[in-house]
């Protein structure tokens, strides 16, 4: 009976289609597309690597517990995460972010790129501010891999873009176009997204940032009409119109100002708690909301229940427009601390 009445529009094995959706114009299947994003991603990423040519080292200054210690690692190829492996399993468990010179946030997983100052950040610092936002922000990633996963391959999802993360507000939010008209989504059609989401986090998946050109992303984006109108914009924010941040975890990549978390596993239980109808200047979307807890933190039923209904409520963060949304989904690198 569950699956009968949540399978009317999520996937079961599906092949990969050519479909029409509402609009009337004909678009990739949703799985093709990805699998050709993440071709270009993997081929990018393994250019970028043979470029680094002879390897160089740098002096990190780690500071912190166990110890403050001076490593000697890889320009361009070493991680906060490698350093951490250096040290202690301890460091390399619950150390969710870096920080680099007491002035700029950096992903456990990007590439360190000269001498510096390092320290690890994770969720009981005296204030996890930062790792906190970080969190929320990679669970609206995950929520967007969900959203454009969930559905049968006939259903074309179009992810628009999610506000800058805001915990006061009690849920992470993704914007999406599913293309289907006044839909609200059962108790049993959440359940089903609950537990896609839960299953991806489970899967401990790094998320992998890359900095790629605006052509390249516009190739690899090249069936989202949203991401495509955002690239330069974001481009003229960053880098004088160059370049774009980009960020994947398992198949799924995505537009983000980062930094995020190390990866899945610092998920802990989560709920997709509802899908709003909101009206914009781009026409109907959706947003998707969901309430999570980082691994480790406990809470009991009726507590959480407390937060899962908070998180049902519309979520107020700003609505989506052309193009000027996108600073609320990727910032300058000068801003790294205005979180």
């Amino acid at each position: 009976m569950f699956q009968r009445i949540c399978m009317n529009l999520f996937r079961k094995q599906s092949s990969e289609i050519n479909i029409k959706c509402r609009c009337g114009a004909t678009f990739q299947g949703n799985a093709e597309a990805r699998h050709q994003r993440n071709l270009l991603f993997t081929k990018e990423k393994q250019r970028q690597r043979e470029n680094i040519g002879r390897i160089e080292k740098i002096e990190v200054q780690y500071t912190g517990t166990p110890e403050d210690v001076t490593l000697m690692m890889n320009k361009g190829i070493s991680t906060p995460f490698n350093c951490a492996q250096h040290m202690s399993e301890m460091l390399m468990q619950r150390s969710a972010l870096a920080l680099i010179d007491d002035t700029t946030l950096w992903d456990m997983n990007h590439p360190l790129e000269a001498d510096c100052q390092l320290r690890l950040l994770h969720f009981r610092d005296p204030d996890p501010y930062h790792v906190n936002k970080a969190f929320w922000r990679s669970c609206s990633m995950l929520l967007g891999a969900m959203a454009e996963n969930v559905f049968k391959e006939e259903v074309h999802v179009e992810l628009h873009s999610f506000p800058s993360p805001n915990v006061k507000t009690g849920s992470f939010v993704y914007d999406v176009n599913i293309g289907l008209d006044n839909w609200q989504p059962s108790q049993d059609e959440l359940r089903i997204m609950s537990s896609q989401m839960v299953t991806l986090c489970q899967k401990n998946l790094k998320f992998e940032r890359l900095e790629v050109n605006v052509d390249l992303a516009l190739e690899m984006f090249k069936g989202n009409k949203y991401k495509r109108e955002q690239i330069p914009h974001i481009a003229s924010q960053i880098s004088e119109g160059k370049t774009v941040v980009l960020y994947r975890v398992g198949d799924h990549i995505d537009l983000s100002r980062g930094p995020m978390v190390g990866d899945t596993s610092f998920v802990g239980k989560c709920t997709v708690t509802a899908v709003h109808q909101i009206e914009t200047e781009q026409g109907i979307l959706y947003r998707f909301q969901g309430v999570a807890l980082p691994k480790g933190f406990l809470l009991n039923h009726f507590a959480y229940g407390i937060l899962e209904d908070r998180a049902k409520k519309l979520n107020p963060g700003r609505l989506p427009s052309a193009p000027s949304h996108v600073s609320d989904v990727f910032q300058p690198a000068s801003e790294a601390m205005s979180l």
